[in-house]
């Protein structure tokens, strides 16, 4: 296994990081409504078998 070598950061690289950072984050408010979603039609279909 080879040893690794850390370096300071260059201008170039903190760029990089601060642009990943800004764009790199999950949805969890879409993921949070598509489960709601499922969840109200799985619970519909349900109450509209039983009756």
């Amino acid at each position: 296994m080879q040893d690794m070598n850390f370096t300071p950061l260059n201008e170039q690289d903190r760029k990089r990081n601060l642009q990943l950072d800004q764009m790199n984050h999950a949805p969890y408010s879409t993921i949070f409504f598509i489960i709601l979603g499922m969840l109200l039609l799985f619970t519909m279909s349900t109450l509209m078998a039983a009756f």
